[in-house]
């Protein structure tokens, strides 16, 4: 694309992937589309008055209510007749999507709104402050769930959104990373031609709330992928259809884990190796589930 439809100048942090994530999204939706978004990270740095990083009609919401926006707009654009001419993405963290916006995401699945929601998946609410989600990974470490002499950190696995989504019967679901845009910009393009509620995951490291060195966010969003911990696939009808195959050898999970501050307890306290074995459990099983291997 020669003109980016997300544009430079916003706010966002060095190495931001949820920015970068964004871009991709827009840019593989095209110029014909009109988003809403919920209060977060994303909403805060890319709309400062009065300027804004949106080349495309953009909608703030509250917190909880973006797929609920988004849905009134569907139904406007039905009601005018105007269906054609623009299609309607929403867009959240994990803790809009998976905790605060949760009802009205069900309700637009459940409703069938021809919709694309899309979820900016950075593991936690980093926009208020580095508090745990419904995403947030096992074991880590943020201030609602720290780790300490007592605590290994978040006790708590992640919430399976696709899972979520296809037991509402949205025809098409997605899980993509900002380490292969490629993968993600075709999975967009995908979902946009399917009538009907879609529903993409993008996982985007947050080198604030993560404490990763900026300059690696892409090889963070990789080694989640490539150890299994964040499984990549594609979801059509209730059946997965195709998944991107881990890197040989399979790396281990404490390759991942070392790199980012939120896990460094891990590594520090007596009994890391065990909680880092209970990590390379999760990982291997996803591994088996959606056979990644």
């Amino acid at each position: 694309m020669e003109k980016h439809l997300f544009l430079a100048g916003h706010t966002a942090c060095y190495g931001c992937g949820e920015a970068l994530g964004a871009r991709l999204v827009v840019d593989a939706a095209g110029p014909d589309i009109i988003t809403t978004d919920a209060t977060g990270c994303l909403e805060v740095f890319t709309t400062r008055w009065p300027q804004s990083a949106w080349g495309v009609p953009f909608i703030h919401s509250l917190f909880e209510n973006s797929a609920a926006i988004a849905s009134g707009v569907e139904a406007a654009l039905k009601a005018l007749g105007r269906q054609a001419e623009a299609k309607v993405i929403a867009q959240g963290g994990d803790g809009g999507t998976a905790d605060i916006g949760l009802q009205a995401l069900s309700g637009m699945f459940e409703r069938g709104h021809d919709i694309l929601y899309v979820c900016y998946d950075n593991e936690a609410y980093m926009n208020t402050g580095v508090q745990r989600s419904g995403l947030t990974p096992y074991d880590s470490d943020t201030r609602t769930s720290p780790a300490g002499k007592v605590s290994w950190g978040n006790r708590f696995l992640k919430k399976d959104m696709p899972a979520i989504a296809a037991a509402h019967g949205v025809p098409y679901i997605a899980t993509a990373t900002v380490a292969y845009p490629k993968d993600l910009e075709a999975k967009v393009k995908k979902a946009l031609k399917i009538t009907g509620p879609k529903y993409v995951q993008v996982h985007v490291p947050c080198p604030l709330g993560w404490k990763s060195d900026p300059a690696l966010t892409v090889k963070v969003a990789k080694l989640a992928a490539d150890t299994g911990l964040y499984p990549i696939f594609e979801m059509e009808n209730g059946v997965i259809t195709k998944v991107r195959k881990i890197s040989k050898p399979q790396k281990p999970v404490a390759e991942y884990l070392k790199i980012q501050g939120r896990f460094a307890h891990l590594f520090k306290k007596t009994g890391g190796e065990e909680e880092i074995k209970k990590i390379q459990e999760i990982a291997d099983a996803n591994i088996k589930r959606y056979g990644l291997a």
